[in-house]
């Protein structure tokens, strides 16, 4: 996943200053990895530069001044774009939450859709990942424990996705 539109996505949700999307990425660390934060303010410049975002200061008496970006409404139309384009197949557990995240900006429709595409690789990975387990029965514990962790990850994810699923079908 592009992190300038994962940023762009964050963007829609509210403006913020560079030190907020360092904070809010820190809090999603667990979820989602944490990006580089040296790469925050370059991707925030190059936004910027390329028209997708506006800066604004925002001035405090008690504090120093801080820049506060927003998306503008060429921003809003590359998300969109980039959102309406098919997702690459395989793509990791990590880009996938930080997709979803930005759901808000996803049409009924392509929400469905996306998630229906996890859903079928996930169902597709899992024979495979069995078929490996039944053929290291007798491999050291901790490759046990590891795909005992995989299938009952996958098996988790499968049922989210078909309860998330049937609460969006009409």
């Amino acid at each position: 996943m592009s992190f300038r539109y994962f940023i762009l996505g964050l963007l829609t949700q509210r403006p913020m200053a560079g030190y907020d999307i360092k904070r809010l990425l820190q809090r999603l660390d667990w979820l989602i990895g944490s990006p580089s934060f040296g790469s925050v303010y370059p991707t925030l410049h190059t936004l910027l530069k390329d028209g997708l975002v506006d800066v604004s200061v925002a001035h405090n008496e008690e504090r120093p001044s801080r820049k506060v970006y927003s998306i503008t409404l060429a921003g809003q139309q590359a998300l969109q774009a980039w959102l309406d384009q098919p997702v690459e197949p395989g793509i990791s557990l990590k880009e996938f939450l930080m997709r979803l995240m930005l759901a808000g900006n996803l049409s009924h429709h392509g929400l469905v859709a996306y998630l229906q595409q996890r859903r079928s690789e996930v169902a597709a990975r899992r024979p495979k990942l069995e078929k490996v387990a039944r053929s290291e029965e007798n491999t050291a514990l901790g490759r046990q424990l590891a795909f005992d962790y995989g299938l009952a990850a996958a098996a988790a994810e499968l049922a989210w996705l078909d309860r998330t699923l049937e609460r969006l079908s009409p």
